[in-house]
């Protein structure tokens, strides 16, 4: 029984390594005068041929006479002559195709074809992966981008809001703008295959005046459509006492001027009586000296 296991995956084993087969996502959602990039890869029984001796073709279903994309221009269908390329390289295995101005009737399903090429000999070793195709679901417009913050801004803090949108075509990405200045940030990633996003991250310093206002962000996607989406600042004012310690601060210095004249004014009128009561004596002495005198 063990000799037999080895000899059949012996047997299956070169079967199966000549197998052809693409990775492509199923479906995407395409938006229409916009672009869409098509995540394409594969696998041939023949490894490590350059690009060179491969030809990639992508045709509309089963019908491989409604070729979209070919390396002879000539041969693609009118409605797809010059708005179809591949983006990747086929000798890395790589068939990534590109459709821009994209169409309200490029639905699809769009199926990857491969040939080997031979100077010298006609093409015989080709495969068309009909099984393996990708749907487009066509959005006349686009969808408004994701706007995501703190609830309430404070007063001198810095506040951050994310703007986001998902798009399918990462070789013209979405650009996004805001209504309001502050340092901007953006990030480009792929969330899954045939799916990435890209965001722009808003922050400033939060300010009385921001309370109450709106900040919204555009994207503008490839082929001019737009969409957008708003968001309303609510600014929490940090704690002042100023309303209590300046009016104390006020009556404090009153009193303090008050009692500082008060004290001199009775400091003035002792003094004056003291040379009052001196002036009585001193007058009071000389009626007595001029007295005692006519006496004698």
């Amino acid at each position: 029984m063990m000799k037999f296991c080895l000899l059949l995956a012996v047997f299956c084993s070169p079967v199966l390594s000549e197998e052809w087969k693409a990775s492509v996502v199923k479906n995407l959602n395409a938006l229409v005068t916009s672009c869409i990039v098509i995540p394409c890869t594969f696998n041939q029984p023949k490894d490590n041929l350059p690009s060179s001796k491969l030809r990639g073709i992508w045709h509309i279903g089963k019908d491989k006479a409604q070729i979209v994309y070919h390396d002879d221009k000539s041969r693609i269908i009118d409605n797809f002559r010059s708005r179809t390329q591949m983006l990747g390289h086929l000798g890395q295995n790589n068939c990534t195709l590109e459709i821009t101005d994209v169409k309200d009737h490029d639905n699809g399903p769009f199926c990857f074809r491969i040939e080997l090429v031979e100077s010298d000999k006609p093409t015989t070793d080709k495969y068309s992966f009909v099984e393996d195709c990708v749907d487009l679901k066509m959005l006349p417009e686009p969808t408004p981008p994701l706007l995501i913050s703190t609830k309430t801004a404070t007063e001198g803090n810095v506040y951050i809001i994310t703007c986001s949108v998902t798009h399918t075509c990462p070789s013209h990405v979405p650009t996004l703008s805001w209504n309001r200045k502050g340092d901007v940030i953006e990030i480009h990633r792929e969330i899954h295959s045939g799916i990435w996003e890209t965001q722009s991250i808003l922050m400033f310093t939060a300010e009385v005046k921001d309370d109450h206002t709106d900040v919204s962000c555009t994207a503008q996607f490839y082929g001019r459509k737009t969409s957008s989406e708003k968001i309303t600042v609510f600014v929490k004012r940090t704690e002042s006492y100023n309303h209590i310690i300046i009016p104390c601060a006020v009556g404090i210095s009153i009193t303090v001027i008050f009692t500082i004249f008060c004290v001199l004014m009775v400091k003035k009128y002792k003094n004056r009586i003291v040379e009052l009561q001196n002036q009585e004596g001193s007058m009071w002495n000389r009626l007595s000296r001029i007295s005692h005198r006519r006496r004698t």
